[in-house]
């Protein structure tokens, strides 16, 4: 009998389970063992062949190229703005579409669906409001905010994809910030605002503590996001003026795709996977020791 029950749940694991692990080898799993594999040879991604070259492809990245550690300082850079701008906006838009208001429901649905859009699509949108909206709109008023050359100059290029990050990510927290902002229990807000406390210190002392969960997962997806945009670099700057705005990722898809040296982009993919997942696990391990224990 007990041997009958085990054949039928593990049947019943093959048959649920089994399908989606087999996609996840195939699709996730094999070609990132590949991947390694060819970050230590001079494969080209064209040919049959790749012949082995060891460490010569890490030697090189950590050595003579220079372009690799620019536009890593500047993912670096992105991911600190990104990251800290994207949660602010979504969590202060969650705080206030949790109030009482009419339009709260509309409003959400305004501010998620950027996140609906697709990031190449997204981007040709708003290179054409930069390049043509911006400059009408100066004209028209002579501000000069719309008059900058928002993708001709290094430093405007850098927050014009800040501007068009946070505007389509902050969104997609605003949900999860809005989750757990309803999870709050509202005897312990009205105890602590009769108790003398007040907006900011109720917001500072209970609320953050109490949905440190949320700040957890928001966190570690801004900083993915981040790290691994390349649909917004491609289609608003193209990594310009002359590679100031290139990101990593834009970077490994040149060498690889462009430049034909698959090898080399696969050792910097491998590089960059490291230090993203090194920077990603330390976020969540200290932002789960400020987690409230219930």
């Amino acid at each position: 009998m007990r041997n009958r029950k085990t054949r039928s749940q593990l049947a019943q694991q093959l048959v649920f389970v089994g399908p989606s692990t087999v996609f996840f080898i195939i699709i996730i799993v094999i070609p990132f063992l590949l991947g390694m594999y060819y970050s230590f040879t001079d494969w080209n991604g064209v040919s049959g062949k790749a012949a082995w070259v060891g460490l010569d492809n890490f030697k090189q990245i950590f050595t003579s190229d220079t372009n690799f550690r620019t536009d890593f300082w500047f993912t670096v850079r992105f991911t600190v703005a990104g990251v800290v701008l994207t949660n602010l906006l979504g969590f202060f838009l969650a705080y206030f579409l949790t109030k009482q208001l009419k339009s709260r429901n509309v409003l959400r649905t305004v501010f998620f669906m950027p996140n609906v859009i697709g990031g190449l699509l997204l981007g040709f949108i708003w290179q054409f409001i930069f390049v043509k909206g911006f400059s009408a709109i100066g004209e028209k008023t002579g501000f000069s905010f719309f008059n900058l050359p928002w993708l001709g100059d290094e430093t405007t290029a850098f927050w014009g994809i800040i501007i068009v990050f946070v505007w389509q990510t902050a969104g997609y927290l605003m949900v999860i910030y809005i989750s757990s902002l309803n999870n709050v229990s509202h005897e312990i807000l009205e105890a602590a605002a009769i108790d003398g406390a007040s907006k900011a210190q109720i917001l500072r002392k209970i609320i953050i503590p109490l949905i440190m969960p949320a700040v957890t997962v928001c966190l570690f997806l801004a900083i993915s996001w981040s790290f691994k945009m390349f649909d917004l670099n491609l289609s608003l700057t193209k990594g310009g003026p002359f590679g100031s705005t290139e990101s990593v990722a834009l970077n490994i898809y040149n060498e690889a795709f462009a430049n034909n040296r698959y090898g080399l982009g696969t050792a910097k993919a491998f590089i960059f996977f490291v230090i993203v997942a090194v920077i990603t696990s330390l976020q969540v391990k200290l932002t789960k020791s400020r987690e409230v224990q219930s």
